[in-house]
């Protein structure tokens, strides 16, 4: 045993391990070189770790089925949103004659949005108020409510209204002042397939007080009737004529076409007449004024 060997032996190393002879200390250093290289290819070996983390990634998504039936719940729910699918509100007590011949505007308007006089309150799905100047000397009434013044819960709103507006320019009438709109009922009549049909005679009767109660709060003195309902149904028992004023009470009535009947006139003979109609209004209320 050589000196160096005697060391290691005494520090517990043991035996040294030395290269053959033959090997060109070319090759043993290249030997020494590779060691790191092998450490190096080592590394990627987290890879496997981290492919396995889409398992775990996978896992999340599970809750998931709970959550989907959700947005069916509402898209299905959604589709009762539809205006004529929607359900009639609840009608509240039915209020008596008297106790309408006492209402101011406010109790008036609410008494009609929750009236419970006919049974046009199970099938409507809204009512409509009349609107504008509520100390108006011009009074245009139509007879009931049409689907899309029903859904806009506006008199004579839309293309109507435009039209109307035009009317009233033409007589030198602003519709937002001195004119006030409405109909005779304030629920729109259908029969059992859903369409549209003239009031009953209970109907109208139920909804009377109603208009006559605007009558009284606003005191009119010209009243325009739109449409040939509106005309025959604002004095009772009397037939109406184009061409004559009527009385109903102190205000004088003048009948004419109804904008919807208007706006369909392609010859134009109709507004020629509505026009007509117009202007004997107008004549009418300053004589009387």
């Amino acid at each position: 045993m050589n000196r160096s060997a005697v060391f290691l032996d005494e520090m517990g190393v043991g035996p040294l391990w030395r290269l053959r002879q033959e090997v060109a200390p070319a090759v043993a250093a290249e030997i020494v070189m590779e060691a790191p290289v092998t450490v190096a290819l080592a590394e990627p070996e987290p890879e496997p770790v981290a492919a396995m983390a889409p398992p775990v990634v996978l896992a999340e998504p599970a809750p998931a089925p709970v959550v989907a039936p959700a947005p069916v719940a509402v898209a299905e729910d959604s589709s009762t949103a539809w205006f004529d699918d929607a359900p009639a509100p609840p009608p509240a007590r039915q209020v008596t004659d008297v106790e309408i011949a006492a209402m101011d505007w406010e109790g008036l308007s609410a008494a009609v949005a929750k009236c419970a006089r006919c049974d046009l309150c199970k099938t409507r799905k809204g009512v409509v108020m009349g609107r504008g100047d509520r100390q108006a000397e011009w009074l245009m009434v139509a007879s009931s409510p049409s689907r899309g013044e029903e859904r806009e819960g506006r008199a004579l709103g839309g293309e109507q209204e435009l039209l109307l507006d035009n009317m009233l320019k033409a007589m030198t009438l602003d519709a937002n002042n001195n004119v006030y709109i409405t109909h005779l009922l304030k629920c729109r009549p259908l029969d059992d397939s859903g369409q549209e049909r003239m009031p009953t005679d209970a109907e109208s009767a139920a909804c009377r007080p109603y208009f006559e109660r605007e009558l009284a709060l606003l005191q009119p003195r010209t009243i325009v009737t739109l449409g040939q309902m509106a005309a025959a149904g604002i004095i009772a028992g009397e037939k109406p004529v184009r061409g004559k004023v009527r009385q109903l009470g102190n205000a004088a009535v003048v009948a004419t076409f109804h904008p919807d009947l208007l706006l369909q006139d392609e010859t134009g003979k109709a507004k020629a007449r509505a026009w007509a109609d117009l202007c004997l209004a107008t004549g009418t209320h300053a004589v009387r004024g």
